[in-house]
């Protein structure tokens, strides 16, 4: 089976950083896309960032030039957040779409979250 686990979340005060982590494990063929979303209470699910396998970014606009998304390897995913502010608080989720064996279909998976509250 494949799995994602993060961890890095915490209580920051605006103006900081943190640094979220994503590890997947289980047996996999080919990691297409990796990302990272965020939930605030009441709103809907919203894209943070995205990291192809070639390691060409994407970032929303709200999160431009203070998020970077990287990674060390194929099977994790890094998101550093700098200039923190309190509309960032939420429940930050990593996402990987990938295909688990040869001749499979791409699918996504997710994790089960990581909070993040920015407040002084």
């Amino acid at each position: 089976q494949v799995q994602l686990v993060e961890s890095g979340g915490g209580l920051v005060q605006p103006g900081g950083s943190l640094r979220l982590s994503c590890a997947v494990s289980g047996s996999i063929f080919s990691i297409y896309l990796m990302g990272w979303y965020r939930q605030a209470p009441g709103k809907q699910r919203e894209l943070v960032a995205t990291i192809t396998s070639g390691g060409s970014a994407n970032y929303a606009d709200s999160v431009e030039d203070r998020f970077t998304i990287s990674r060390d390897n194929a099977k994790s995913v890094y998101l550093q957040m700098s200039s923190l502010k309190p509309e960032d608080t939420g429940v930050y989720y990593c996402n990987a779409n990938l295909i688990r064996r040869i001749g499979d279909r791409r699918r996504d998976y997710w994790g089960e979250g990581t909070q993040v509250t920015v407040s002084s």
